[in-house]
């Protein structure tokens, strides 16, 4: 998984420190991403962008992972179904088409997720490989995942399409929001009913998979299967100035970024955690970020909190752990943290030297969310609780040495380099119609 570090002299060119005591990962190529078919690529990207998968037909997952916005939305808590519009102009709705209530955690960025390294997404591990109902895959479904998907890609396009606030509306709106009332699979076969009734798919469909010989044969799975190969093959991204540079080329690192990685694989142990090629042990750790929003509680739980992997496993040594994400084009994709609390790198990292003193500097200004009136009085209620507070930070379980100013901006500097050079540049990009003819944003 790891190779050497490329011979001494190249820092020393550099004017960087001549030695170092640690490897780096091994660069990434195409052949450690799932194999993709274009065909079925090209029909993940419509139903992508489509909101026909929606019970309201108003958001698509496209909403929050938007072209635009380098695969996220760049809000810290997104405004699910209801809303209009994407990014920080996004309205959250009016009048009775209008949210319920925020998306209780930042929309994670999807770069790279077709990899063949992730055996686990979401911010809480809920879906994971394994094989604990038989089927391959750990997930909130448990046994009730239909056979054939492909990937835990695929497996994850599932639950957005059946929350309530992010894309299935609320009962009583919809045959989609009804239908997972009783089982979250039970707006599935509702789903592919809709995709079955557009003539366009059903061509498109036929011609991409060899059992499709009908609409009656298109399922939820050929719908997931589809929407997973577009985004392994499109958010796919090991183009970055850091990938050149393992990849033999001394100059694609200016000594600030150099020594900001030497900070990185070194003294400051970020790659304790942020390991391996994807810079993410997929593992879960507690930072005592603020909470704010409605939190993504448990149904018995009184106060607007997330209490993060716990939610998973139900074991209290997971309290407020969250996943470790990839820093892969990390600085496309502020805010930072589960709930975006951090506006920018630079933030993120001081919290991580000391999370009690960014805990308690804390205000609600750092936290990007668009005006909601008939939330607002609850945003906030939970930076009241100096009792929370405390919990969470009892439970952290990071260890960052203190670092000076100009150590943290070389750090930032390193983040920045792990940037793609064609991160803007997708190769399919997003549509501009839907087979369904609903708008696209």
């Amino acid at each position: 998984m790891f190779r050497k570090l490329i011979p001494t002299i190249l820092y020393l060119t550099a004017a960087v420190t001549p030695a170092l005591a640690f490897d780096l990962p091994d660069p990434i190529d195409d052949a450690d991403f799932i194999q993709t078919d274009p065909e079925l690529a090209a029909i993940g990207r419509l139903l992508f962008y489509d909101k026909v998968l929606s019970g309201n037909r108003n958001i698509s997952c496209g909403t929050c992972h938007h072209h635009d916005l380098s695969g996220a939305d760049g809000l810290s808590l997104g405004i699910g179904e209801g809303g209009e519009g994407i990014g920080r102009d996004r309205s959250p709705g009016y009048e009775t088409m209008r949210i319920h209530a925020r998306i209780p955690r930042s929309a994670p960025p999807i770069w790279n997720l077709g990899h063949k390294g992730i055996s686990s997404v979401f911010h809480d591990g809920r879906l994971q490989l394994g094989d604990r109902w038989g089927n391959g895959f750990d997930s909130p479904a448990e046994d009730w995942l239909p056979e054939g998907l492909t990937s835990i890609l695929a497996v994850q396009a599932l639950f957005p399409i059946t929350s309530q606030d992010e894309m299935a509306g609320n009962p009583g709106e919809n045959d989609i929001a009804d239908a997972v009332v009783p089982r979250l699979d039970g707006g599935w076969p509702v789903i592919a009913a809709r995709i079955r009734e557009i003539p366009a798919y059903v061509r498109m469909f036929t011609a991409a998979y060899d059992h499709v010989a009908s609409a009656e044969d298109i399922t939820i799975v050929e719908i997931a299967n589809a929407i997973a190969a577009f985004e392994a093959q499109e958010w796919r991204s090991h183009d970055s100035d850091f990938d050149a540079y393992l990849a033999g080329e001394p100059d694609a690192l200016e000594a600030p970024e150099l020594r900001g990685m030497n900070l990185f694989f070194g003294e400051a142990q970020c790659s304790s955690c942020h390991s391996g090629p994807l810079f993410t042990d997929q593992q879960f750790h507690a930072l005592a970020l603020p909470h704010f929003g409605p939190g993504k509680t448990r149904p018995w739980d009184p106060v607007p909190r997330d209490i993060g992997r716990m939610l998973k496993t139900d074991d209290l040594a997971d309290a407020y752990r969250f996943r470790t994400p990839s820093l892969r084009n990390v600085a496309l994709t502020a805010p930072y943290g589960h709930n975006g609390s951090m506006p920018t790198l630079e933030a993120m990292i001081r919290h991580h030297v000391d999370p009690a003193a960014s805990l308690a500097a804390w205000t609600p200004e750092l936290a990007g969310l668009p005006d909601v009136p008939w939330l607002s009085n609850a945003d906030f209620v939970m930076r009241e609780d100096r009792l929370e507070d405390a919990r969470m930070l009892a439970r952290v379980d990071v260890d960052v040495p203190t670092l000076t100013d100009t150590e943290i901006a070389e750090l930032v500097a390193f983040l920045e380099c792990l940037t793609g050079r064609t991160a803007a540049d997708r190769p399919l990009g997003r549509p501009d119609a839907v087979p369904s003819g609903l708008p696209v944003d």
